[in-house]
């Protein structure tokens, strides 16, 4: 079997950003809301209405959120290093990303405490904290942050789930310093190494499973525990509702009911792994599925498109969503370099 790795890379990198497009319009509404604006599945880019945070913030039709933006600042990071990220150069991206991105207004709450904190020049690790303890906010840091900005990490380490999750752990501190969100990132960079030498959808959702395996036992040894859901366990839930589902509407609402769909990593990330697997490696159904879910559709849809674009490359993508999006997107980003610069630092 011949792969273009360098082709799946960059189809990774659309199909996150066109994910992201995809659901910038719907976020926060729900399944019904969207179903009746689009009479059924998104199936197209729309101007992102006022009452999104897209539309809020001046995002454009076709246009990236913070949710693919921060995914491309990561990737020249890494491609700039030679597919080598430490610590420092890892908060110099994020303070990059926050002080020149058009889309840092829609920073979610774990990242914009650290950027606070790092532009002031705290002490991180007491961010978060109650009183006077150390002991911090169960809801600081288990949010989705880490894992929709992270499929770079597994893009520069094809079939290596173990070297990914070790790169994807840098990009986890200090926003997302919990077992959960670890473990969500360790996912989603995991599923991408896999996807970029496999066939098989199978194999992409089995690395996954290893990956959110490794990031729990990562956070539960180096960073700390939260109470809460378990993100194994919810994809245990996620993958058990796609395997058992063959109506869309049906997969849609028992997701979000049993998984969930919010910016919280135990729900989101085990949805956009389940959306995935339902879908089967279909370009076109994956991110219009997880554009479709409610709540946090853009992350979602980010998630599943990188999953989905480095499991497929470039051809399966829909050529109208790609023609419109890279218009759009590619005077800001230039796909095509950074799919160029991962690649090179695979060597």
């Amino acid at each position: 079997m011949t792969i273009d790795l360098q082709d799946r890379i960059l189809g990774a990198l659309c199909l996150a950003g066109i994910g992201d497009a995809l659901g910038a319009p719907t976020e926060q509404w729900t399944i019904d809301e969207i179903r009746a604006a689009h009479g059924g599945l998104v199936n197209g880019f729309i101007e992102p209405p006022p009452d999104t945070f897209a539309g809020a913030n001046g995002g454009r039709r076709a246009e990236v959120t913070d949710d693919a933006s921060q995914m491309y600042y990561l990737a020249r990071a890494i491609a700039q290093g030679r597919g080598r990220l430490d610590h420092e150069s890892w908060l110099r991206c994020l303070l990059d990303w926050a002080d020149h991105s058009p889309k840092a207004s829609f920073m979610g709450p774990s990242t914009a405490a650290i950027v606070q904190a790092l532009r002031e020049g705290r002490d991180l690790s007491r961010v978060g904290t109650i009183g006077n303890s150390p002991r911090k906010l169960t809801t600081m840091g288990n949010t989705n942050g880490a894992a929709m900005r992270v499929a770079p990490c597994g893009l520069v380490h094809p079939g290596d789930v173990d070297a990914a999750c070790r790169l994807a752990f840098v990009t986890c501190l200090p926003s997302h310093d919990t077992d959960v969100a670890i473990a969500s990132a360790c996912c989603i960079a995991a599923g991408a190494a896999q996807a970029l030498v496999s066939e098989r959808i199978d194999d992409v959702v089995a690395a996954c499973i290893e990956g959110a395996a490794i990031g729990e036992r990562i956070g539960r040894e180096r960073a700390r525990s939260v109470a809460g859901p378990h993100m194994s366990t919810r994809l245990e839930m996620a993958l058990e509702i796609a395997r058992t589902c063959s109506d869309d509407l049906v997969f849609l609402r028992r997701m979000e009911a049993a998984v969930g769909n919010s910016v919280l990593a135990a729900e989101s990330v085990p949805a956009a792994v389940g959306v995935l697997a339902y879908a089967r490696g279909d370009a076109r159904r994956t991110v219009s599925l997880a554009a479709s879910i409610g709540n946090d559709t853009d992350t979602i849809a980010t998630m599943a498109g990188a999953l989905c674009g480095a499991l497929v490359g470039m051809r399966p993508l829909p050529a109208d969503w790609l023609h419109e999006f890279r218009e759009v997107n590619d005077p800001v980003y230039d796909l095509a370099t950074l799919a160029a610069g991962l690649a090179r630092g695979q060597a």
